[in-house]
């Protein structure tokens, strides 16, 4: 059955896909991360290394130079030591870095301490975020986390909880703890006044959509994804770009949404449809999908997929959001015909009505989260 399909929905080999992701100049890297910052600028950059061979020496060796850039040296002692690497480790470099930290740790303890005793609530608040704040830089989001949370009970207004809560969402992405994501984005929007903060609100519902893609609810991300406003900008670089929001949402959109909700909250969505115009594969993607110009829109797929599977979130789910689409493909081509004789179909391409009945599971829709 899928045989006699393959003029209608053509697949490129995975060899030819390998290939043009190695094919990646090094001006392209540097371009593609630069929308990224801090720490998601590195491990992307580290993530890129251990999953494409031909490009590990020229991703690590912007890692390195950016690692060099902060106080982060653990991190940068990995990347040097990382197999492949061609940059060698600056022991003094390290040592330095390690020395100022170390100085920097004393002074902002020996701060808080001192505020503590003054009993002033806004500046312990501000010692407890200002810890938190160092311990992220040098990429001990554990201890972040902690002193985040801390200055939860010296909030003395929304927007003290709101800044702790974008925190506490922030590091805990980057710990890959996501039930901390959901709890804090879930505090932060029942706080007063967080309604009223567009840039805030599209960093939410980011980190919800984040938090769903995880946990492959397509559907749930991709309705907070296509909520996002534009508003965001580069506000949450240290989490993911604006290009990002347009392809997750995209890819997440076409695996779970039928015609009508693809069609009301994506294609008619001039907000997301704004955003799409930042990633114009994807925009085409979906304006094929939406025209059943499904040949076309699964090879642009596969075209993608080497990119793709080099992204730090979308990895994990590439291979099901892509047979999700290809199943909806499907079931949106056959959807015109009221019944459909098995044995003249089974004769149409040219298989068993026994085979043909094995292939139907795929032509029912998955019920999506």
């Amino acid at each position: 059955f899928f045989r006699a399909l393959a003029c209608l929905i053509p697949q490129l080999p995975r060899a030819a896909c390998s290939a043009m992701s190695s094919s990646r100049p090094s001006s392209e890297m540097e371009s593609y991360i630069a929308a990224y910052a801090g720490h998601t600028r590195l491990k992307r950059l580290q993530f890129i290394a251990q999953h494409e061979p031909t490009l590990r020496a020229e991703a690590l060796r912007i890692a390195v130079e950016q690692a060099r850039q902060g106080v982060n040296t653990a991190l940068y002692q990995e990347l040097c030591a990382t197999e492949g690497c061609p940059v060698a480790r600056d022991d003094a470099w390290v040592d330095s870095v390690e020395k100022k930290a170390s100085a920097r740790l004393d002074k902002l303890e020996s701060d808080l301490a001192s505020h503590k005793t003054s009993l002033v609530k806004e500046s312990i608040r501000m010692g407890h975020s200002d810890l938190g704040d160092f311990h992220a830089s040098r990429g001990d989001f554990a201890t972040a986390l902690k002193c985040y949370v801390r200055t939860r009970d010296y909030c003395t207004t929304s927007r003290h909880t709101l800044s702790m809560c974008l925190a506490v969402v922030k590091v805990s992405i980057h710990m890959g703890n996501y039930t901390h994501v959901s709890n804090y984005v879930s505090k932060a929007e029942s706080t007063p006044d967080a309604g009223s903060d567009a840039v805030l609100t599209a960093q939410l519902r980011v980190a919800s959509a984040l938090t769903a893609l995880e946990a492959k609810k397509f559907r749930a991300a991709a309705r907070k994804f296509v909520e996002v406003s534009v508003e965001l900008g580069t506000t949450f670089s240290e989490v993911c770009s604006v290009s990002d929001v347009a392809l997750y949402g995209a890819l997440c959109a076409l695996a779970a949404f039928d015609r009508a909700e693809l069609s009301e909250r994506v294609v008619k969505n001039s907000a997301f449809r704004s955003m799409l115009e930042l990633y114009p594969e994807a925009r085409e993607i979906v304006h094929d999908f939406h025209s059943s110009r499904y040949a076309s829109c699964l090879a642009a797929l596969e075209t993608l997929r080497p990119d793709l599977l080099l992204d730090l979130h979308l990895r994990p789910h590439v291979d099901q959001l892509y047979a999700d689409i290809r199943s909806k493909a499907l079931v949106q081509y056959f959807s015109p015909f009221v019944a459909v004789d098995l044995c003249r179909m089974a004769s149409a391409f040219n298989v068993e009505v026994d085979s043909l009945e094995k292939e139907n599971p795929p032509l029912a829709p998955r019920r999506a989260e």
